[in-house]
């Protein structure tokens, strides 16, 4: 009897320590995929910035190019 108890407690135990790694494989591959998807959106952000900063940066220099073509407002007189 004594063999009996034993043999089912170490089953038990083993069955509990199998859905203790089963969970926690479960969480790590959560977390995986959670790092996975904040890798990609952090990836198409700075994609964004760049993609935004390079069109405000042409945006300036087409703006400054048009402002260099303008003559000046200036009266002949003041002009040197």
């Amino acid at each position: 009897m004594q063999k009996s108890l034993r043999s089912r407690a170490e089953e038990q135990f083993a069955a509990t320590q199998k859905k203790a790694k089963q969970a926690l494989n479960e969480k790590e591959k959560a977390r995986r995929e959670i790092d996975a998807r904040m890798a990609k959106q952090r990836a198409l952000r700075l994609a964004k910035e760049a993609a935004d900063k390079e069109a405000a940066e042409q945006a300036d220099a087409e703006k400054a190019a048009a402002n260099n073509d303008k003559p000046p407002h200036l009266p002949r007189v003041h002009r040197q």
